[in-house]
């Protein structure tokens, strides 16, 4: 029995009203505001001031920072003056491929002789590799810079220096055990924990060794803006915590996007229909409508249409290669949806026993390898476990043409995603003697392994969970920065917020939650599918209601009446007129719920002791029921507000909407025996 009820686990932060109290005096700024930079860790003024305005912050010169920066800028400056041919090989996600047009632009603009390459995400895989270093080499190369890339690939990086080739290797994936034999490294991952450039991307990294060797040369002017559009642009979309130089850099970017000098990413904006007439970006408007279409084509497509669309200066090509890039990401999103669908239909029909593995492991034939990493995603969304999610290297045709004439091993190539607990690099090493390659980090990683081990690397995977994850992690988690009324939330508050941003990795949008919320309407919505859920919400005791989107929770209408929720804050503009309206991120059953005044006796309820309250939601019979136990007596909620309340070893129970209006029932009869071994079967499989 599949509940409808998202089911989660919240953790609140702490309030510190003393504190808010004072930051709100010296600042000016909302107590609930206030708060909200306290659980960022900032509790004084002066680091107020400086988390608002990052560009009062003195910053320590990049050249003080990256030892081998110095370096690196005199090989550039080399190649240049010696008519040196300059290769940059960069990667097929969104990160990789801004750092390539990043660096293809700055290094033209200082008169270089430069062109790059990028491998196959089907044929080759990440990163440079021996065949494209000899490639380079054959092509008279004499300097490659890699971007996102090279830190782990000791061997073609031997090869290059064999050949007689400078290396200069710029990424910021985790330094392995030995590093490559280069000219010169950048990698944020060697700076200390403290440095405000920590947090650099593979974007950033380019972005620094570009402005360090312009300024070298005297040819800055004209070249700042239109690369810091790309740093943004790709930090953004690769989720680079937006914390020290990222965020300085990123709120002046987001402001120059609106009037961008780039004409590909005008030509971007045009197609995903974003209004230029924004003072600046929000984080929100590349994470979710031009990333992903940049992101899209690495993923499906080829990587040089996205090269092409930004670097290039013709409006008319900009704009077709744009239309290349919408298509490819519509093909995209039809992709997922469907390897979603098939996904959970395997989960739930076969089925497979995440819950007791503590990671999900699925696995099937005729998956794109480019977006299962997507589907990954929202499948820990769904379990709120560690995902590990795989198809054949082959088409399905060949998979079964292998499996009947017993030809080559059958490889599985996978994506892995996180919850906070577990780690998905430890988990790969864990298992490293069953992979082939692999590689990633905390929270996401890359995989393949021959198909015959199939079932050694889900045993694996299972001991490793276990050693890590306890039961109560098995839930999504929501985290909650402060309880408000809608009382509170109005344009000042939402206004003072938006000064907060660009919102982010390191730097969480705000998430507040009311209590006993209304549920006073509900349907699902969707162009083509039902597929998100638009609700209108009262708060407890007053007559204000609220707007509010709850994005793909379509399957879960409706929901029960009454309900503590978590949400976000966002402006909606329709037809003129601007409103705040809630997005909905958590559910849960109200902690002191509107009607709660039901006993099995004559007795007035005591409050219990909340420890001892176990609860649930779950389906019967098509409707959706809420559920909680105590050590004496079970409460069943309907939809609609009514209570059946049952006494352990009682043969009657009460039933209705309050104590003085409930009717006796005899609950070893239909349907109220059924209702109830349904209840107990519920908590027992959410506690």
């Amino acid at each position: 029995m599949r509940q409808s009820f998202p089911t989660q686990r919240w953790q609140i932060a702490t309030p510190s009203p003393d504190t808010a109290k004072e930051l709100s005096v010296s600042t000016g700024l909302l107590p609930l505001v206030a708060q909200v930079i306290i659980n960022r860790d900032i509790a004084t003024a002066d680091a107020a001031h400086t988390y608002i305005e990052p560009e009062s912050q003195d910053l320590p010169s990049p050249l003080s920072e990256f030892k081998d920066l110095a370096a690196s800028v005199e090989l550039i400056k080399n190649a240049i003056a010696d008519g040196e041919q300059i290769a940059i090989c960069g990667d097929y996600d969104a990160d990789g491929m801004t750092s390539t047009a990043l660096l293809l632009r700055a290094l033209k603009h200082l008169g270089a002789k430069v062109d790059y390459a990028i491998p196959s995400r089907m044929k080759d895989g990440y990163g440079i590799n021996e065949r494209i270093v000899e490639e380079f080499a054959e092509q008279g190369v004499g300097l490659i810079l890699t971007v996102d890339n090279g830190i782990s690939a000791y061997e073609p990086i031997a090869r290059a220096i064999e050949l007689g080739l400078s290396v200069i290797i710029t990424d910021h994936h985790d330094l392995p055990e030995k590093l490559p034999p280069a000219d010169a490294i950048l990698n944020p991952k060697m700076l200390s924990e403290t440095s405000p450039y920590k947090g650099l991307a593979g974007v950033g990294v380019a972005y620094v060794v570009a402005i360090a060797t312009a300024q070298s040369l005297g040819k800055i002017k004209g070249l700042t803006n239109p690369i810091l559009e790309l740093f943004t642009l790709g930090t953004i979309a690769d989720l680079a915590p937006l914390v020290g130089v990222n965020r300085r850099w990123l709120k002046r970017g987001l402001r120059a996007l609106p009037n961008s000098e780039l004409v590909g990413i005008q030509a971007l904006m045009e197609v995903a229909e974003i209004n230029e007439t924004q003072k600046q970006l929000k984080p929100d408007d590349i994470g979710f409508r031009l990333g992903p279409r940049i992101n899209a084509v690495g993923r499906i497509g080829d990587p040089q249409m996205v090269i092409e669309l930004l670097t290039t200066d013709d409006p008319q090509i900009a704009l077709e290669r744009a239309d290349k890039c919408e298509q490819t990401n519509r093909k995209r999103r039809q992709l997922c949806e469907q390897i979603e669908q098939e996904a959970i239909a395997l989960v739930e029909s076969t089925p497979i026993p995440w819950k007791e593995s503590r990671v999900l492991v699925v696995v099937s034939a005729g998956w794109h390898h480019g977006v299962i990493g997507i589907v990954a995603s929202r499948l820990v969304e769904r379990y709120g476990v560690p995902v590990f999610i795989g198809t054949y290297e082959e088409e399905e045709e060949e998979v079964k043409e292998k499996k009947e004439a017993n030809k080559t091993p059958l490889m599985i190539r996978g994506s892995a995603r996180s919850i906070d607990e577990f780690n998905v690099f430890d988990a790969l090493n864990y298992c490293g003697d069953l992979l082939g390659k692999y590689g990633g980090h905390r929270a996401a990683g890359g995989f393949s392994f021959l198909a015959e081990n199939l079932e050694a690397v889900k045993q694996r995977l299972r001991e490793f969970a276990h050693k890590c994850l306890e039961v109560e992690h098995l839930k999504p988690l929501v985290k909650i920065d402060a309880e408000a009324s809608f009382s509170q939330i109005d344009f000042e508050l939402y206004q003072q917020l938006e000064g907060l941003q660009p919102w982010g990795i390191g730097n969480s949008p705000p998430v507040f939650w009311t209590r006993n919320v209304r549920v006073v309407e509900q349907r699902a919505i969707g162009k083509t599918a039902k597929i998100h859920l638009k609700l209108t919400l009262q708060e407890a005791n007053s007559s204000t209601k609220i707007k509010a989107i709850a994005w793909r929770w379509a399957e879960y209408c409706p929901l029960p009446e009454y309900l503590d929720l978590a949400y976000k804050l966002q402006e909606n503009h329709w037809q003129g007129n601007t409103s705040i309206e809630l997005e909905l991120v958590g559910v849960r059953l109200p902690q002191t719920p509107a009607s709660n005044n039901i006993s099995a006796t004559n007795q007035p309820i005591k409050k219990p002791i909340q420890n001892n309250i176990q609860k649930a939601v779950f389906t019967h019979s098509g409707r959706i029921y809420v559920c909680s136990k105590t050590p004496k007596e079970l409460r069943i909620r309907n939809d609609r507000g009514n209570v059946l309340a049952v006494s352990q070893g009682n043969p009657t129970g009460l039933l209705g909407k309050s104590r003085d209006e409930a009717k006796e029932v005899n609950v070893t009869q239909a349907p109220y025996f059924q209702l109830i071994k349904a209840a107990l079967q519920a908590i027992a499989e959410d506690n």
